[in-house]
């Protein structure tokens, strides 16, 4: 037996495994530029799963080797820096531009719609749903310029908004920054708002936050809304208007595992996230070289769909009545939104209901 008919009976028993176990391997003959697209999703989600534990891992080997002196060096100036995230960031427009992003743009792809004209002369709230697992369309349409956004909305920029806690992880940190993130306290979006400040500011704020991935679903959207009024406080105060943000598509790109409110998973992942700030998911997506499994995203479309303003009147005191009274103007928005647009993004867009807690 030569090695062209052992390599065929190798091949042979390899696919009646994978036939058995239900593995589909993605073709071999697949175009270069699908391949780079497939690399840029699987460089972003392990930025996502790990990038923080590495970059901690990375400052401590530091500070243990014979550059020690540097690493005191960076922790001098973090901490003299340490509350930039507060104080509208420090972005760099040629990292909002790298390739990586234009081939992650792609790989769903995800696309940016804007449904109204914005004035540059005000600063804007964006009230972004839903989270899905890891906020990949409101990642690649905010926090990137591989969507174009400066085109979009002439004019405008814009800022993603994270937990404050990212900030304090060297390097990582860095990375948020200059991809134009800032923190997610009330100080950092005041400041962001301040029209003496700036105009023409976009902040991107996910509002159901870290809780609301626990209920990401395929073809569920489920957002948490009715609790959630710190961000029509904010935007209140600085006399903002509100914008309804939504990304079709957002909750199909991975398949997390069932976890009903009542399961021992989900009091598990409550739990860890009271602690930490952040959800335990388990983002089930595909593998690199096959479609079964693994942690790389779904090949599934976003579209980020981007409302018409909200005026909102300035009050520096709201009352819980008033700030109730806004909310529930901007809820009856958000649903709208919704309504009239998920026929052009969802197939099954008939049986699809906004779910709001």
């Amino acid at each position: 037996m030569d090695w062209r008919q052992t390599l065929q009976l190798f091949l042979t028993w390899f696919q009646n495994v994978s036939d058995a176990l239900g593995v589909k391997w993605a073709p071999t003959n697949l175009p270069m530029n699908r391949r780079l697209q497939t690399l840029a999703a699987t460089g972003w989600i392990c930025l996502v799963l790990i990038g923080e534990g590495l970059s901690i891992y990375l400052a401590i080997q530091l500070l243990y080797s014979s550059y020690w002196y540097l690493g005191i060096l960076y922790a001098a100036w973090m901490l003299n820096d340490i509350e930039i995230c507060h104080k509208g960031g420090r972005k760099f427009e040629w990292v909002r531009n790298w390739a990586w992003w234009r081939y992650y743009r792609d790989y769903f792809p995800i696309k940016l719609i804007k449904t109204a004209e914005l004035d540059p002369s005000k600063n804007y709230l964006f009230a972004c749903f839903p989270h899905g697992v890891v906020s990949s369309g409101a990642f690649g349409a905010f926090a990137t310029n591989a969507l174009d956004f400066y085109k979009v909305f002439p004019g405008m920029t814009c800022n993603m908004i994270t937990l404050g806690g990212h900030f304090l992880v060297p390097f990582f940190r860095d990375l948020i920054l200059a991809l134009g993130g800032c923190s997610s306290s009330k100080e950092s979006l005041l400041h962001l708002l301040d029209l003496k400040k700036y105009q023409g500011k976009c902040v991107a704020l996910i509002v159901g936050g870290a809780a609301e991935a626990l209920d990401s679903h395929p073809g569920e959207y489920k957002v948490i809304l009715s609790r959630r009024k710190g961000f029509v406080r904010v935007a209140m105060m600085s006399g903002a208007p509100l914008v309804p943000v939504f990304s079709f598509g957002e909750p199909d790109v991975f398949r997390p595992l069932n976890n009903p409110k009542d399961s021992l998973l989900r009091r598990l992942q409550e739990k860890i996230r009271e602690i930490t700030g952040i959800s335990p998911m388990f983002p089930i997506g595909r593998g690199i070289f096959q479609y079964t499994f693994g942690v790389v995203p779904l090949r599934s479309p976003i579209t980020t769909v981007v409302g018409t303003p909200m005026p909102v009147q300035k009050n520096l005191e709201p009352t819980p009545e008033q700030v109730d009274a806004v909310h529930a103007e901007f809820t009856k928005r958000l649903v709208e939104l919704f309504d009239k647009e998920k026929a052009n993004y969802l197939p099954n867009h008939k049986d699809v209901r906004l779910v709001i807690t």
